[in-house]
């Protein structure tokens, strides 16, 4: 699996800005495609998570409300909507995936549980 994330830039805070994350290669219907974001000199932070199939979703307490994770299969893409941005918002973002039946929710907020990782897209937020 190679997945490409885009769609980041530059916005004032309270803007907002939707990331895509492009998967191609074999997808299956147990994959997990999750959001993180990194800012420097600090940890990979989990945002938001979405099943390939279903409906469930899984999402960092801080951001439930401002970010929605969302995917179009047919396009073979996951989204993460961000609304009313924050300058603290400011950081590199990753799309990641792993195939997996079965998981707690812990481990999906977790970067080792993930096998592939996309090349990141910036986000800076002026305040």
């Amino acid at each position: 699996v190679q997945l490409q994330a885009f769609g980041g830039g530059l916005v004032q805070a309270g803007g907002s800005l939707r990331l895509s994350c492009s998967a191609s290669g074999l997808i299956f219907s147990s994959d997990v495609v999750g959001w993180f974001r990194q800012a420097p000199g600090k940890e990979r932070e989990f945002l938001a998570a979405i099943k390939w199939t279903g409906t469930n979703t899984y999402y960092a307490d801080p951001e439930k409300g401002r970010f929605t994770i969302s995917r179009d299969n047919a396009k073979n893409t996951v989204y993460l909507q961000m609304n009313n941005l924050k300058p603290e918002d400011t950081a590199m973002y990753y799309c990641a995936a792993v195939s997996r039946k079965s998981f707690t929710t812990a481990q999906v907020m977790a970067p080792n549980l993930y096998d592939y990782w996309g090349q990141g897209t910036q986000v800076t937020v002026s305040s």
